[in-house]
């Protein structure tokens, strides 16, 4: 057993008022697999500037100059986070959704990931067509 202690105590971490930890079940239930890292990457920077209720705006522009990427790439990910249900998004407001507590109620994602790579094509035609083509 490995036995834990505090690295650097002067720096143990807090929840300021205005912050919530990333809830670890993302983790311990799987649910990382649901998602590419661009969407993981939209969706700690929406955790990070939520307010207490997980309410932010950001305009796509900012969103993309913010996180270095492009305006296909950022609707991708915004959408693979709605079909996880981890966000909720009605232009320009994103509301950063609570976990369920029990992870079998959590919805499928429409395509599973199957460590292929895709293009952004054609997971934009799938996304428009309604499902997993």
């Amino acid at each position: 057993m490995i036995n834990k202690h505090l690295l650097r105590p002067q720096r143990l971490r807090h929840i300021p008022p205005s912050f919530s930890w990333v809830d670890h079940r993302l983790v311990r239930h799987d649910y990382l697999a649901r998602a590419d890292h661009h969407a993981w990457t939209l969706y700690l920077f929406l955790v990070t500037v939520a307010d207490a209720q997980g309410l932010s705006f950001y305009s796509d522009a900012g969103l993309c100059r913010r996180l270095a990427t492009d305006q296909v790439t950022l609707w991708a990910a915004r959408q693979q986070l709605v079909q996880a249900d981890l966000i909720a998004y009605r232009k320009p407001l994103y509301q950063v959704l609570s976990l369920p507590e029990d992870p079998k109620s959590w919805p499928q994602s429409a395509a599973p990931r199957t460590g292929q790579a895709q293009s952004v094509a054609a997971i934009l035609r799938r996304a428009l067509e309604g499902g997993d083509k």
